[in-house]
C-alpha cells in the first residue's frame, strides 16, 4: 500500500513564500495537484522517476519549483511569489506507470491527505 504525507502548508501574505513536503513510501512520478473550494483538482506540478523531466502548470510556471529527494523518498514544492489564487488544498499523488500525460488527476493511484495552504492579500 502506497502511503503519502504532505506538510508545510499555511497561511501566507501575497509574496509570500512556502515550501510544502510529501512523504513516500517508495520511489514513484510523484505531482502536485490543488483544489480550491468549489473547484475541481487541477495539476501543479510532476516530478517524474529515474531523472526524467519535470511539467508546470501555466498558472505556477517560474513561481514554483518541484524537486525530490531520492534518498528519504520526499517530493517538494517550493512556491513563491504566492497570490491570493493560489488558495487551495494542496494534494499530492503517486503515479505508478508511465503512460499518459502526467497532467490529470485521474492519472494517479494514490493520493495525500492535503495541506491548506490560504494567500491574503
Amino acid at each position: 500500500q502506497v502511503q503519502l504525507v504532505e506538510s508545510g502548508g499555511g497561511l501566507v501574505q501575497a509574496g509570500g513564500s512556502l515550501r510544502l513536503s510529501c512523504v513516500a513510501s517508495g520511489r514513484y512520478h510523484m505531482g502536485w495537484f490543488r483544489q480550491a473550494l468549489g473547484k475541481e483538482r487541477e495539476f501543479v506540478a510532476v516530478s517524474t522517476l529515474n531523472g526524467g523531466p519535470t511539467y508546470y502548470s501555466d498558472s505556477v510556471k517560474g513561481r514554483f519549483t518541484i524537486s525530490r529527494d531520492n534518498a528519504d523518498n520526499t517530493v517538494y514544492l517550493q512556491m513563491n511569489s504566492l497570490k491570493p489564487e493560489d488558495t487551495a488544498v494542496y494534494f499530492c499523488g503517486a503515479k505508478l506507470d508511465f503512460r499518459g500525460t502526467y497532467r490529470w488527476a485521474s492519472e494517479y493511484h494514490y493520493w495525500g491527505q492535503g495541506t491548506q495552504v490560504t494567500v491574503s492579500s
